[in-house]
């Protein structure tokens, strides 16, 4: 597992750090729901084939945001399995994902 601020400056533009974890052919997890409106930010999760997991459920703590990763971790290895990317997947708080 790779954190975002090991690799990347705090306030690095999400464009150029999706470009670049999709080329390096990490999986993305993020809490971050309007990564998925952004024109740019689509863009490069495009033409990188990032995969991105958004959890869209609102003020978990940082324990609650693991449970639902950790929950939702079976589903989210098939996806994985049977989808390349680009693809963006929806995960709720109850372990549902979803690929939009």
């Amino acid at each position: 597992m790779e954190i975002h601020d090991d690799h990347f400056a705090r306030d690095e533009e999400d464009r150029i750090w999706l470009s670049t974890v999709g080329e390096r052919g990490w999986v993305v997890f993020t809490k971050d729901q309007k990564l998925r409106y952004r024109p740019l930010e689509i863009a490069a999760l495009r033409a990188s084939n990032a995969r991105v997991f958004v959890l869209v459920a609102g003020n978990l703590r940082g324990g609650e945001i693991a449970a639902v990763f950790v929950k939702a971790l079976p589903r989210i290895q098939r996806i994985l399995r049977s989808h390349s990317g680009p693809f963006i997947a929806r995960l709720t708080q109850s372990g549902h994902v979803a690929v939009t």
